[in-house]
């Protein structure tokens, strides 16, 4: 067998081949995976940026909803405190309107017992006539003497509570 020589060896040439593409194009393959790597990382970076970006955002919101939310707890509160004192107002107010009521109410039952009482005087002086008026025609139709007259007089007065009872059952 013959030695061949190292130009015919396939195994070299293709050594050879591969030294040659990357003297020719390893800068070029070296700068265009370098560009990659870097432009990789430059999104990465923007990515980390715009979260840094969208947490601080976040963050701003959290505290405005915090602020809000204070401010919403604070007009509930003045809100249920003009509730409160609303509640109030009007239960003074109903307060007042009953004892008005009830001012009403005793002032209407005094003047009817007024009224009672001034009809009960009025019967009797009624009644005290009808019996003097009685007697009166008596002692006129008798012709009666003093003592007769006071003895008349004395029996009207007694028969005046039972006139008067007579008349109520009436």
């Amino acid at each position: 067998m013959q030695e061949q020589g190292f130009f015919a060896e396939p195994r070299n040439w293709v050594v050879i081949a591969f030294i040659l593409f990357f003297a020719l194009f390893g800068r070029k393959l070296w700068a265009a995976l370098a560009q990659m790597l870097d432009d990789r990382a430059a999104k990465v970076r923007a990515e980390l940026e715009e979260a840094a970006r969208l947490r601080q955002e976040a963050e701003a919101m959290l505290r405005d909803a915090e602020k809000r939310r204070e401010e919403a707890l604070r007009d509930a509160q003045a809100l249920i405190e003009g509730a409160k004192a609303e509640a109030e107002r009007v239960s003074a107010a109903a307060a007042a309107d009953a004892e008005a009521a009830a001012k009403r109410r005793e002032e209407m039952a005094v003047d009817r017992i007024a009224a009672a009482e001034k009809a009960a005087v009025d019967e009797v002086r009624l009644t005290a006539a009808e019996v003097a008026t009685a007697a009166a025609r008596q002692v006129i139709a008798e012709g009666l003497s003093a003592e007769a007259d006071a003895l008349l007089v004395d029996h009207a007065i007694m028969e005046l509570p039972r006139a008067l009872a007579s008349r109520r059952v009436g």
